[in-house]
């Protein structure tokens, strides 16, 4: 087997980047939309090793107020991801609002499920509580900085997580996340802060070293686990044939 790339699933990415700068990057990079209109511009593209997802960042009051659930479940009919989405205890936005967006992609997801990014800050359990209530298949919860007890629940609904190097400095977030229900991510530009140079969607190293510590793990069978680990979750969801062809071939030769 060929070595395999790195994955980032989740990283914002401007939706007018030049293709080859994608391309250079050498991952396959999750791109994650903060808004519909957003998401609208980046799906126009066609990048082998970029999926572009579909998003309603909570954080963001002009998104919030423009989401529609029609546009979003015509947007999602494109790609296998969508992401950002979820619940911000910190944000503008009042609770009422985001928790109806939230709620209603959910609704969506279930009956269309895809690979989704679920943002949680200062929102955990309410997050987990929404989950409850609706269930989908492909949850991952970006950056999650829930308790022993809430990332047992998490587990119980089946979510993954997706980690960054920001979360490196508190090892005991990651200690209780199981190795089938990790996969890497940047959250470029924002969790990737002491990066320096090396700063960049798709620069996974650091989290697959710490990963490989806590586990015991080399870096190929790190990296092996990580795409073992992608696969279920679009199996999950069965949104495998909405991946770009390089992603489906790597996922059919490992499975």
């Amino acid at each position: 087997m060929r070595r395999l790339p790195p994955i980032d699933l989740h990283a914002h990415v401007e939706a007018d980047i030049a293709a080859p700068d994608l391309t250079e990057l050498g991952a396959l990079v999750f791109a994650a939309t903060r808004s519909l209109d957003e998401a609208e511009r980046a799906l126009s593209r066609s990048d082998p090793w970029t999926i572009w997802g579909v998003g309603c960042h909570p954080g963001l009051v002009g998104a919030q107020k423009a989401f529609d659930p029609g546009r979003f479940a015509q947007l999602i009919t494109k790609t296998a991801y969508v992401g950002e989405i979820g619940l911000d205890g910190s944000s503008r936005v009042a609770r009422h609002t985001q928790r109806r967006t939230f709620e209603a992609i959910l609704a969506t997801l279930r009956t269309t499920p895809r690979i989704t990014t679920i943002h949680s800050h200062a929102a955990t359990a309410t997050v987990l509580d929404c989950l409850t209530t609706q269930p989908i298949h492909g949850a991952v919860l970006h950056w999650w900085l829930g308790d022993e007890n809430q990332t047992k629940k998490a587990i119980e609904l089946g979510c993954s997580f997706s980690v960054n190097a920001s979360m490196l400095k508190h090892p005991e977030l990651l200690g209780p996340l199981p190795l089938d229900r990790l996969l890497p991510e940047t959250d470029h530009p924002f969790g990737n802060r002491s990066a320096g140079r090396s700063r960049r969607p798709g620069n996974v190293a650091d989290v697959e070293r710490t990963i490989g510590r806590i586990h015991g793990l080399d870096e190929t069978a790190v990296r092996l686990a990580m795409w073992r680990n992608l696969a279920a979750k679009v199996a999950a969801a069965k949104c495998g044939s909405l991946l770009p062809r390089p992603t489906r071939i790597i996922l059919a030769s490992i499975t």
